[in-house]
């Protein structure tokens, strides 16, 4: 009992300076002009904001730019994802002849043919 009656006293304790933040109601609010300023600042945290995110998207595009023009892009990507599947399918069909390779000599050795075990 004890224990929630402490974890209730600090609840307690914080709940009016939670409730306080968006608080229609605030004492510190209560002025026109108070709120006209409180606007003008957000509004201001706004317009930075996105003057800083449209700087950021710029040099997202800038170097965007920059890849196609070396040479990157779709068209590029297209030319090296078929290439990567032609060596894939080279490999996979090398790897089948060695592990078919590999069987037979195995079944060899098996069978007494003690030169196919090396």
């Amino acid at each position: 009992m004890r224990v929630s009656f402490i974890a209730c006293a600090a609840l307690a304790a914080m709940v009016p300076a939670v409730a306080q933040a968006d608080d229609p109601y605030d004492p510190a609010m209560r002025t026109h002009a108070a709120r006209e300023r409180d606007r003008a600042i957000i509004r201001q945290l706004n317009m930075d904001e996105a003057a800083r995110v449209q700087e950021r998207d710029a040099r997202y595009a800038e170097g965007w730019r920059a890849w196609r023009e070396q040479g990157g892009g779709h068209h590029g990507d297209q030319e090296r994802y078929r290439a990567d599947q032609q060596d894939y399918a080279r490999r996979q069909a090398q790897y089948q002849r060695d592990m078919a390779d590999w069987r037979r000599r195995v079944a060899a050795c098996r069978n007494g043919d003690y030169d196919a075990c090396d």
